[in-house]
């Protein structure tokens, strides 16, 4: 996606503001790894930093050097929120925030300047808050052009993603939609296995990675559990963990899981991709060749020396029991004999044109650290690492296939913060509709509609709606449902069971 030219500065201390435009990529790029949270992988898709990277040179008349857009990028993930203030004095009604953001659209960042800011209708400060920036605590007291630099941020951040499109509002709508389509991509994440008792990764308290900062490891992050280099390094760390990573479902899969075969059976699901790594997508029934595990999973594993691929079920009992797996077919060869000595290192004395001397009798000492000695390669489950490329099948089939057939976007259960996977919504067209189904919103994406609440809760009430007959042992009877409209918006809806206290708000 590329971007218009700076549309000019609407005062003279003002920095520019990105106008962002959808065009299509020229030459998409395939080759994709997995990187930390907001990091962008390979895809040829314009990040949402890149607009406000380019501004940089522009922000430095500001006045003070402390107030530049490195200090404000090093903040704005941090006081962003995806909600409207009851709890900041000064902040925007929900209606007014809406009003906003969609007058942003419709006249362009100069435009909307002057007839905000510059006309002095609304301080730059509290024209933060229409664009989820809550207005951080070192500018309090300071003059309002200080926070210039953070709008100009929220502005450009708001122009680089995807318009919502505004027809589709309603949970009928959202029903009409998958209806009516006939090729879903449907992206799931953790969420959609939590009811099983599989901890997601992110929640606080629960998420897996919460649980693995208490265990004391040895590393500055729990996320360093799945680095590839720390596992080829010392793959004690991840295998002393493992054990309450595999899952054991014993064939179970959740109600979501159910649906998005039911979308399979009915001939409507074009490609699921999930990052999961538990494998229940086939307990499911999910065949193969519609499904795309991005993250790969536990199904199958490899040992990383000789290559050697297993089912993944062959390793369970030795990660179980916190062993590291090592390859059968490498044991059996140094058994056999073959590669059982130790063998001298090559120094390559030759190669670099220098002349062997004669070693003197203490040089000649039998010094294990001058050989390799063989040992039988460490087996990894095919589950993708921080520092991995992902899949060919992601990529190819993303680019080749789906963005071309795709009628309907359906996330489920994912905050969306791992790239490449976070970046494959915002690569797909921007006019094919998109529903948005998961506890917490995000900020970072605009969804058409967002349906926020239990998964498994939200999947049966569509179908119900839909006159679906969605069979699972996990859903009650005629369970009734209550769904609320979120305050300021007309596409945000909330479920909750009805007698309920209301789920718990993992972030997934």
């Amino acid at each position: 996606m590329k971007g218009k030219g700076a549309v000019g500065r609407p005062r003279k201390n003002w920095p520019a503001v990105k106008e962002v435009v959808n065009e299509e990529p020229e030459h998409p790029r395939v080759r994709v790894e997995v990187t930390d949270d907001q990091q962008v992988g390979h895809l040829n898709v314009r990040p949402h930093g890149q607009a406000r990277n380019e501004l940089e040179e522009r922000i430095n008349d500001l006045g003070e050097s402390w107030e530049t857009e490195s200090l404000f990028e090093d903040v704005i993930e941090d006081i962003s929120e995806d909600r409207f203030f009851d709890d900041v004095a000064d902040a925007v009604t929900p209606e007014q925030a809406v009003r906003y953001r969609q007058q942003l659209r419709a006249i362009g960042p100069t435009e909307f300047c002057k007839l905000t800011v510059d006309s002095g209708t609304i301080t730059a400060k509290k024209l933060l808050t229409a664009f989820g920036i809550r207005p951080p605590d070192f500018l309090e007291g300071r003059p309002d052009e200080s926070y210039y630099g953070l709008l100009t941020l929220a502005l450009t951040r708001e122009l680089a993603k995807r318009a919502k499109l505004l027809k589709y509002n309603t949970i009928d709508d959202a029903v009409a939609l998958l209806k009516r389509s006939r090729n879903i991509v449907v992206l799931t994440g953790a969420g959609i296995s939590t009811s099983l008792g599989i901890p997601d990764f992110r929640s606080k308290e629960t998420g897996l990675y919460s649980q693995l900062e208490k265990l004391g490891l040895g590393i500055s992050d729990p996320q360093e559990v799945f680095n590839i280099d720390i596992f080829r390094d010392d793959p004690t760390i991840f295998y002393s963990v493992a054990k309450d990573i595999l899952p054991d479902t014993k064939g179970l899969y959740s109600p979501t899981h159910a649906f998005i075969a039911k979308l399979q059976d009915m001939g409507k699901l074009l490609t699921n991709y999930s990052q999961n790594i538990d494998n229940i997508e086939a307990n499911a029934g999910i065949r193969p060749e519609k499904l795309v595990q991005c993250h790969g999973s536990f199904a199958t594993a490899t040992c990383q020396k000789c290559k050697h691929r297993v089912k993944g079920d062959t390793i369970f009992a030795d990660i179980k029991a916190g062993r590291i797996p090592r390859c059968a077919k490498c044991v059996a060869s140094l058994r056999s004999g073959n590669g059982s000595m130790k063998r001298k290192r090559s120094y390559n004395s030759k190669a670099n044109g220098k002349k062997t001397r004669r070693r003197s009798s203490e040089e000649e000492e039998d010094d294990d650290d001058q050989y390799d000695i063989p040992s039988a390669g460490v087996m990894k489950p095919d589950v993708t690492f921080f520092g991995e490329e992902l899949p060919d099948e992601f990529s190819q089939r993303l680019v080749k296939h789906d963005r071309d057939l795709v009628d309907l976007v359906v996330v489920i259960g994912t905050s969306l913060k791992v790239a490449p996977v976070s970046e494959v919504v915002p690569y797909l067209p921007p006019h094919i509709p998109q529903i948005y189904i998961s506890r917490t919103p995000v900020s970072h994406i605009n969804f058409d509609i967002d349906l926020l609440g239990d998964c498994d809760l939200i999947v049966a009430e569509l179908c119900r709606r839909a006159g679906w007959d969605l069979q699972h042992p996990m859903l009650a009877p005629d369970q009734a449902v209550d769904i609320r409209l979120e305050e300021g918006y007309k596409s945000r809806h909330v479920f909750t069971a009805a007698g309920s206290g209301g789920p718990s708000t993992p972030e997934v």
